[in-house]
């Protein structure tokens, strides 16, 4: 609504002249860590992304009391060594983590139980600290 004549328009209420910004330059994607085309970059040292992988460790949960651990295995590693498995499983169907993704990493790795001593003895070194934090 316009203000009426006969109110006082101090100078601060006047308009102003509009400053026009120049055209921005042509973007192009040149930074290190920009995604170059229209597919997800592959190849080695790429990992394998897949949409809520964090899921995965809502899942984990279900199987903290199910697990057939050796001695000297520990509940923590062998869901961190596991969940690489889990989540790569998921990621070649492209689609979110799901409980039967858990249920092969772990049965493939004898944690559910039958797990034949040549595996359990395979496994034990590889599984040793994987849930260790390094930072």
């Amino acid at each position: 609504m316009t203000q009426p004549d006969y109110v006082p328009v101090t100078s601060g209420n006047q308009v102003r002249p509009v400053d026009l910004l120049p055209t921005p330059a042509l973007w192009s994607a040149d930074r290190p860590g920009e995604v170059r085309g229209a597919e997800q970059p592959s190849g080695a040292g790429m990992g394998t992304p897949g949409p809520d992988q964090g899921y995965a460790l809502h899942l984990a949960e279900r199987f903290a009391d199910q697990l057939v651990l050796s001695e000297g295995e520990r509940a923590e590693d062998s869901m961190a060594g596991c969940l690489g498995v889990a989540l790569r499983r998921a990621a070649l169907f492209r689609r979110a983590p799901v409980i039967h993704d858990w249920t092969v990493a772990l049965a493939v790795w004898g944690f559910l139980g039958g797990a034949p001593e040549d595996l359990v003895a395979y496994r034990r070194p590889l599984f040793l600290g994987a849930s260790h934090d390094y930072w």
